[in-house]
């Protein structure tokens, strides 16, 4: 089986300068385009959604925005909004847009201690920043789709009790981006609109109340959704060769790694190897790359303005990571942009059910190497058919480069502070998203 599919294509419409992105000089961006505007390369799961405890990386970025004077109007002020440069303001300032923190596998919110004061002073008070506390510690280990409903409810108990929000992000760390992905999928609901509205597809924001018709791709938890990000995720599953954390990295544990794997994390365990289920059942990783009876996967991951992958290029992968990084941006060595590519969606064919058969039954690197190249192959085949920026970041040169999987969130601020770069790349990256967003809005409210 080929180690190698075709996934999402360069765009030629952005270009990296002095580690920021801007648009190129030949070429016209719209709201959306820096996370889905056409490419022409491909993108080898080596490098991108097939490494090991993280995904592909996509870099955050400066954007030069220049502040526009504009007078502002009066509008509806028995609703408590005006119409300014940030679009609908409340002038009671509270926050709008809901950030949502997940961490990974044996964690709890104290994680991202260090990431949401980051973010908090950088983002400022138009964000409401959350860390999820549904599934700490060993609840991680009790299946990726239970810990995803479980966290689906935690956010929408979140936005039932914050009526001022409109817009939805997640950031997301190792299995978190798991557990992230099965959520939105419970939260997700189709957009609607009426005949009239459909002929003007540039309103694409109701901004005056949270409507399905606020996202013409769809809401997530009734709002408007705008990043999912995630920072070492293995969307692909893992094999072992220093892609489980908890192994450590020692060759005696990762051969086990595939025998073990569910009494070390359990039915998570399973599932990240791929062998949960009856072997002619397809595994849970292979339909969440897809839109099926279990959930609209795809669909919700769609509604996302922005997709963005960060991925370790050494010690969570095999790779030889580049030298250098991004100006401003420590650690962060590369950036690439990829568009969807047609595909049917991923497929789980005869060959994969026997070879699924064979690697429950015996267990072992040896056995399953057929059997994850089929299902990596397909999982591509299906989150391909989404646009995705890439970023990956290197601590090959930290003092602690073996504490990449921590590093790349600050897990602790003295010990894994090497990450700091990727955290501010991750908080531009926001940022930036956030200044389109608002001036989209505010020309939509001044039509």
């Amino acid at each position: 089986m080929a180690s190698s599919a075709s996934l999402l294509h360069y765009s030629s419409g952005f270009k990296i300068r002095n580690g920021h992105l801007g648009p190129s000089s030949n070429s016209s961006a719209s709201s959306s385009a820096s996370c889905s505007s056409s490419c022409s390369s491909s993108f080898d799961k080596s490098q991108g959604f097939g490494w090991s405890w993280n995904l592909c990386n996509f870099s955050g970025m400066h954007s030069i925005w220049k502040q526009r004077s504009v007078q502002a109007q009066g509008m509806s002020t028995t609703q408590g909004n005006v119409v300014s440069p940030r679009g609908i303001t409340n002038v009671r300032d509270e926050p709008d847009h809901l950030l949502v923190l997940v961490h990974g596998i044996l964690a709890s919110p104290s994680d991202w201690i260090y990431v949401e004061a980051e973010l908090k002073r950088r983002l400022g008070k138009n964000f409401l920043i959350y860390a999820s506390s549904r599934n700490t510690y060993t609840k991680t280990f009790a299946g990726i789709d239970g810990a995803g409903k479980r966290l689906a409810d935690e956010v929408m108990q979140v936005v039932k009790r914050t009526e001022s929000l409109k817009r939805i992000s997640f950031l997301a760390h190792s299995l978190g981006g798991l557990f992230a992905r099965y959520a939105v999928s419970v939260l997700y609901s189709p957009a609607y609109f009426s005949s009239d509205e459909s002929n003007d597809l540039s309103a694409s924001t109701n901004a005056n109340s949270r409507t399905p018709c606020s996202s013409r791709r769809g809401m997530i938890a009734g709002l408007e959704p705008v990043n999912f990000i995630t920072l070492a995720t293995p969307h692909l599953g893992v094999r072992g060769k220093k892609q489980l954390p908890l192994l450590l990295g020692v060759p005696i544990l990762e051969k086990l790694a595939p025998s073990i794997a569910s009494i070390f994390v359990g039915r998570t365990g399973s599932q990240l190897f791929l062998t949960d289920g009856k072997p002619n059942k397809p595994p849970l990783l292979l339909r969440m790359a897809s839109d099926c009876e279990d959930g609209k996967f795809i669909s919700a991951l769609g509604a996302f303005r922005c997709r963005i992958l960060y991925a370790n290029v050494s010690y969570d992968r095999i790779r030889q990571p580049p030298s250098k990084s991004l100006d401003g941006y420590k650690h962060v060595v590369d950036v690439e942009y990829y568009a969807p590519v047609s595909s049917e969606g991923p497929h789980f064919p005869p060959e994969a059910a026997k070879a699924k058969e064979e690697a429950q039954n015996a267990p072992n690197i040896e056995n399953t190497v057929e059997y994850h190249d089929i299902m990596e192959d397909e999982m591509i085949r299906g989150l391909q058919q989404l646009g995705w920026k890439k970023v990956d970041v290197s601590f090959h040169s930290a003092f602690l480069p073996f504490f990449a999987h921590n590093n790349i969130h600050v897990k602790n601020e003295w010990l894994h502070n090497a990450g700091t770069g990727v955290v501010a790349h991750v908080a531009d990256s926001l940022k930036q998203q956030e200044m389109q967003q608002d001036t989209n809005s505010f020309i939509a409210a001044s039509l």
